[in-house]
């Protein structure tokens, strides 16, 4: 397998400017000798980071960006508030430097007040925090990273890049029975909504990109905001407009691990005044989406809180139409976050013309499901995650559709890993590329949790592949596994559909049945959905051409 095959060379990524694919020699648009674990659910990631951040010490570096932070959500119990956490490593001395998006008014069901007060902890300490808002209008830093650095210790460097943001509602676990710091939401997720998310941790040189990405923004010279009553707010707040010098950057850690790790990002095409990193904005995710989706011949795993967008759900629909073997699994939320009678009809249009796209080619080949917990309540899937075949795996912070791909920025890894699964020694795709041990674990993580399912007894050494017969885990097998989810939804929603008679089915799955929305309703939601809820960040010649 060529790595060049799955993974964006330095000219696919389309942005020159950047010195992501300057740093290595040759312009090695990838890092080399990683090792990445995934970390399911908030409460893994906070313990993870808690302990992480408490060991750092005077001199280290933590860097980190993010969409929306509560200084009082709890990492792990009382005392472990986020705000203060911060507070404390920066009075350390720890380098604490800060990069959140200003947010829209919490009049509109944002987070400005929330991610103001994080910066004040932070700058309590002796940290720097700046809300930053280079963004296009309507849009966000939707990016959620944390980078730890350690000089003299660098067997310590780690980043956390994904899904989860330093907020309320994300501190959850397996069970889902929702994070007690909870935020407004859908009435359907109860007063403490259930969470479903993921995020990487990444050890090794693909720490060193993840640190120049966040070295660009912080160095980016525009205003944070151009807007006059915001101006007006930071000098009435004492708020710092300039970013202090970062200490130079240290040499990337060694390779530690198997993996190789590409740092993809979307930067939108900025109005008026580009990011001197990207001046035409960058859309690698969604090119890397696209080189990827090319190749798929037997399984798309997706985990998304959208799904939306036709203009992007098209490419995988040719793909499905391209290939008669080609399944795709989907696991979203069952229902919107808002759901208002303005807001969820826009949330709902985008997602439904999406899945007839996809079913047109796809037919049964195309299967979407909700998550509920054991007691029934539904579970909000947050997280970003998109296996390939069991070759290919991207996690990170954007979401199926236009408005990630190609408007906020968004922060994302995709992995490949050198070490074949010796489960599965076969090649599943036909291409040539075996399935690879980081993201067939993944996606049996993710699957066995959906499935109640327990991982079957570990094989003795040099296990022997059998050379007819399903391999020892049925789930190994994509298209065995795409039964099996639809098997175990079909029993659960079976159980309710008759009267929840005897005990309940083992899994969580519920197949997910869109609602019919009214061609009155699709008249009116569908251009407020463009607009507002799925706009376009590409320049207008790419625009024009519906490429990225």
């Amino acid at each position: 397998m060529e790595l060049s095959d799955w993974l964006l060379t330095t000219r696919d990524r389309g942005n020159p400017a950047t010195r992501l694919d300057r740093r290595r020699p040759g312009g090695t648009a990838w890092a080399h000798g990683n090792h990445v674990r995934p970390l399911v659910h908030g409460s893994t990631y906070f313990r993870e980071l808690l302990a992480a951040i408490r060991a750092q010490r005077s001199g280290d570096l933590l860097l980190f960006t993010d969409w929306r932070g509560d200084p009082d959500e709890r990492l792990d119990g009382e005392g472990t508030e986020v705000g203060g956490v911060l507070r404390e490593a920066a009075a350390r001395g720890v380098i604490v430097k800060g990069l959140v998006w200003r947010s829209h008014l919490d009049g509109l069901q944002f987070s400005e007040a929330e991610n103001r007060h994080l910066g004040e902890e932070v700058e309590a300490g002796g940290g720097e925090y700046l809300l930053d808002m280079r963004v296009r209008p309507g849009g966000s830093h939707h990016q959620k990273l944390v980078v730890l650095r350690h000089p003299g210790r660098p067997e310590r460097d780690v980043a956390y890049v994904g899904g989860i943001d330093l907020c309320h509602t994300r501190n959850d676990d397996a069970a889902h029975h929702g994070d007690p710091q909870s935020v407004p939401f859908a009435d359907a997720y109860g007063p403490r909504p259930p969470w479903h998310d993921v995020q990487l941790e990444v050890r090794g040189p693909a720490v060193g990109d993840l640190e120049a990405g966040f070295r660009e923004r912080w160095e980016d010279p525009a205003p944070l905001t151009r807007s006059p009553l915001v101006r007006l707010r930071q000098l009435v707040h004492g708020e710092d407009e300039h970013a202090d010098t970062l200490p130079p950057q240290a040499p990337d850690p060694e390779p530690c691990g198997t993996h190789t790790v590409q740092v993809l990002r979307t930067y939108p095409n900025r109005l008026f005044r580009g990011y001197p990193f990207a001046p035409d904005g960058e859309r690698s995710i969604a090119r890397s989406y696209l080189k990827a989706v090319h190749r798929a011949r037997t399984l798309i795993y997706l985990e998304d809180q959208y799904l939306w967008s036709p203009q992007v759900v098209e490419h995988f629909a040719r793909a499905l139409a391209a290939q008669p073997g080609l399944h795709l699994i989907a696991v979203i939320p069952t229902v919107p976050e808002q759901d208002g009678p303005v807001s969820l009809p826009m949330n709902l249009v985008g997602r439904v013309t999406a899945l007839e796209r996809l079913r047109r080619d796809g037919g049964d080949r195309v299967a979407v499901y909700g998550l509920e917990n054991h007691a029934g309540t539904p579970v909000y899937v947050h997280a970003k995650v998109c296996v390939i075949d069991d070759v290919w795996a991207s996690v990170g912070s954007d979401n199926i559709n236009l408005r990630s791909w190609t408007h906020d920025s968004e922060l994302n890894c995709a992995v490949l890993d050198s070490a074949e699964d010796p489960r599965e020694p076969r090649d599943p795709a036909g291409l040539g590329d075996g399935a690879r041990r980081f993201a067939r674990e993944l996606r049996l993580e993710l699957s066995r949790e959906h499935l109640d399912a327990e991982p079957p007894p570990e094989p003795g050494p040099d296990p022997v592949p059998s050379s007819s017969g399903p391999p020892p885990d049925p789930l190994c097998d994509p298209v065995r596994a795409f039964g099996l989810f639809a098997e175990s939804a079909a029993a659960l929603d079976a159980w309710y559909d008759g009267g929840r008679r005897g005990p309940r089915p083992p899994g969580r799955l519920r197949a997910y049945r869109p609602p019919e929305l009214s061609r009155a309703t699709r008249a009116w939601s569908l251009p407020l959905y463009r607009l507002l809820v799925d706009p376009d960040g590409r320049p207008l010649r790419v625009r024009h051409r519906d490429a990225f």
